[in-house]
């Protein structure tokens, strides 16, 4: 097989949805995407994001926040918002990366308890699948050598 796709997924905190969508994306086709996350303004990984994750046979927890900074210098077949202030500050990234932009909403936001919380983020998982499955569909088959 040649070069596997280089996918980018972008968030303000790279906390929670970009770390879920990078996890599904690996989990579903790593075969042939390299999947990456990164933040305009990184945090730490959300711990129940890692939890949500767990629920359905997926292991994030060594996946790490990191700034999009360290990633302006790669090559990016797609680079993917998934949120509202990603898309509006993401930087310019070399050569002629696809752009789509998700909009998700942000678990983290969820009110109430731990059980309510869990139910926010277990929602915007859904969503996320639900995309990337869509996504790993519609995409081409990576070159069989460079591009």
């Amino acid at each position: 097989m040649g070069r596997k796709w280089k996918v980018l997924f972008l968030y303000t905190a790279n906390s929670s949805r970009s770390q879920m969508a990078q996890g599904f994306l690996r989990s579903l086709a790593g075969n042939k995407y390299d999947a990456q996350s990164a933040g305009i303004s990184p945090s730490i990984l959300n711990p129940l994001a890692v939890r949500v994750m767990q629920e359905i046979g997926i292991d994030i927890s060594k996946q790490n926040s990191k700034s999009v900074e360290v990633c302006l210098k790669e090559k990016f077949d797609y680079i993917i918002t998934v949120c509202e202030n990603a898309r509006e500050t993401c930087p310019n990234f070399p050569g002629g990366a696809n752009k789509s932009y998700w909009s998700f909403e942000d678990p983290a936001n969820s009110s109430g308890d731990e059980d309510e919380k869990m139910k926010g983020f277990r929602k915007v998982r859904d969503q996320i699948a639900e995309k990337i499955r869509g996504f790993i569909k519609i995409a081409p088959e990576p070159p069989s050598r460079g591009r």
